[in-house]
């Protein structure tokens, strides 16, 4: 599953003096992070593992998966929005982490001993609390200088590569030397980690006073856009920090272009000034929120591009729903233990990294969109070769091709985003794009516990493929509909290299 560093933020968030940067801090911060990541991107595979280990039904993870998915859809927009006006986020973040912390040690010491209500309530939890491990990405600009934010930025989205490998990785490893039941032993130790890092973060308020409506905003300093979103990986973790980062940031902006009322004409002869201030305040909240959704969305509906786009690859999570089980199947059907299927997990993120940083200097944006169609249908094609792997050295080389190929996908979905979308836009196209994959993503896991058992390996990764392939064709025939494209895209320039 990174964070988008073309994410345009409101001035007073952003460090503009060289005395208060803390030096140590950004050391400090991807430490932080890192462990974080590893904790949520190591908790799918350790799930699988366990529940397959105390109850012989990998497939049942499927709705614990569900249920720590979709609360994180509506949770994460809304803990980035308050991070970014908050005076003093340490608390927040904090409580989110500690939560999400005993959260996963609660679930992980659960999943398949108690009944399965009380696990869904606690994997809820999870879903909630989550977003605060790639919330930590809006708080660069507090304690990084702007000049240096690109490189800040790239070393952030190596954190989520480094995660998406390493959180899979700790788990099979785990597994593989002890049994099943303590695959969530890293994750646990990963997170507490982080909570001990945390505290030692300079994290401040915003550098000025909360943005007014008549406050300007300013682009944060980046590197060209094919090579600021190829480092990017693929797994659900990095797809919610690329969404979350530019939503905190248009969240605000939202709010600044709100709709200004005459104040005058509003208040009533026996309104206190307070009370219509309040009165006046609420109502802009409001109007900022319904437009933080609805402005995505119209952009999205809108635009030729990305209305085949979101289609195709929010067919393509559907499938990725199910991937995590269907390694776990998929390796115990090659002979090869249960934990071999974090493996076969590994070897996807590690293809998709290095898919990832091949975009840097290969991908185009005016052949972006039909970058995402071919590298979803050799996606598709990379599991339908899975059907006749006869061990797991080949298996492993299929999911590595199958990365290979999906790391592109999102770099280009990056990408495809920038160009056709409005700047005052961006953030909340990349927020509710991001929701809509995660939305499908979570049905994905729910219809993978349900159907796992009659379909078999075989058939769950033909299914998975098929989902693939469906939002190729979908993207093609969407692709070739009358529409229009942004009038803000056309004419848009190619960055070199």
């Amino acid at each position: 599953m990174w964070p988008d560093s073309r994410a345009y933020r409101p001035v007073g968030t952003v460090c503009h003096h060289h005395e208060v940067i803390n030096r140590g801090a950004l050391p400090l911060h991807l430490t932080a992070a890192t462990l974080l990541r590893v904790s949520a991107e190591g908790m799918a595979t350790a799930l699988v593992l366990t529940v397959e280990a105390r109850t012989g039904r990998a497939a049942a993870a499927g709705f614990l998966q569900t249920a720590a998915t979709l609360p994180y859809v509506l949770s994460g927009p809304l803990i980035g929005h308050a991070l970014d006006r908050v005076r003093r986020p340490r608390p927040v973040i904090m409580t989110l982490a500690v939560c999400y912390a005993v959260a996963a040690a609660a679930l992980l010491l659960m999943a398949g001993r108690s009944p399965l209500v009380l696990a869904l309530l606690v994997a809820a939890v999870i879903g909630v609390t989550e977003p605060v491990v790639v919330a930590l990405t809006s708080l660069l600009p507090r304690y990084v200088p702007a000049e240096r934010l690109p490189h800040a930025y790239g070393l952030e989205a190596s954190s989520y590569n480094v995660a998406a490998i390493a959180g899979p990785g700790l788990a099979a490893g785990l597994a593989a030397a002890t049994t099943g039941t303590y695959a969530g032993f890293a994750v646990v130790a990963s997170a507490i980690v982080a909570l001990l890092a945390l505290p030692l973060l300079p994290i401040s308020g915003p550098a000025g006073p909360p943005p007014r409506p008549d406050q300007p905003t300013v682009p944060v300093p980046r590197r060209d856009a094919a090579g600021s979103e190829a480092a990017v990986h693929d797994g659900r973790t990095a797809e919610a920090g690329a969404a979350r980062t530019a939503g905190q940031s248009d969240a605000g902006e939202a709010a600044m272009q709100a709709p200004r009322h005459d104040t005058a004409g509003d208040a009533g002869a026996d309104e206190r000034p307070d009370e219509h201030a309040a009165r006046v305040d609420r109502r802009g909240t409001a109007g900022a929120l319904v437009d933080a959704v609805a402005g995505g969305l119209s952009v999205l509906v809108g635009n030729r591009v990305l209305r085949a786009l979101t289609a195709a690859t929010s067919l393509a999570w559907l499938g990725w729903g199910g991937v995590a089980i269907a390694a776990v199947l998929l390796a115990e059907r090659l002979g090869a233990e249960p934990s071999a299927g974090g493996q076969l997990m590994v070897a996807v993120a590690a293809g998709s990294l290095a898919g990832s940083l091949a975009c840097a200097r290969w991908l185009r944006p005016r052949y972006a969109e039909w970058v995402m169609v071919a590298g979803l249908l050799a996606f598709g094609g990379s599991l339908v070769a899975l059907a006749w792997a006869p061990s797991l050295p080949w298996a492993l080389l299929c999911f590595l091709v199958a990365g290979l190929c999906e790391g592109p996908v999102f770099a280009a979905t990056l990408l495809l985003r920038q160009r056709e979308s409005p700047p005052d836009r961006l953030g909340q196209v990349n927020t509710t794009g991001g929701s809509l994959k995660l939305g499908t993503f979570a049905v994905g896991a729910a219809l993978t516990g349900v159907l796992a058992d009659h379909l078999g390996p075989v058939g769950l990764v033909m299914a998975i493929a098929a989902c693939q392939f469906t939002g190729a064709a979908v993207g093609l025939l969407l692709l070739g509909a009358p529409g229009r494209a942004d009038p803000a895209a056309e004419g848009t320039a190619e960055p070199t290299a």
